[in-house]
């Protein structure tokens, strides 16, 4: 939230940066998250309900680093 809050105050040119950084925090915890739902650590459906969360927000992030490369930056 904090990379997605700053990329929100930055100029065009420096939004790119905490986007993808935040883009691979979000993978990283998708992958743990899933990690724990094998060892059964969460139950079924907190997994999924998470990973639907994780899965929404990736693709935002996604789209607005999309967005950004397609003006040029």
């Amino acid at each position: 939230m904090v990379l997605t809050t700053e990329a929100c105050f930055e100029i065009k040119i420096y939004k790119s940066k905490p986007l993808k950084s935040a883009r691979i925090k979000i993978e990283t915890l998708k992958r743990l998250i899933r990690i724990s739902w094998e060892l059964k650590i969460i139950e079924d459906k907190k997994y999924i309900n998470l990973e639907s969360d994780l899965i929404e927000i990736s693709k935002n992030i996604n789209n607005w680093i999309n967005s950004l490369t397609k003006t040029g930056f």
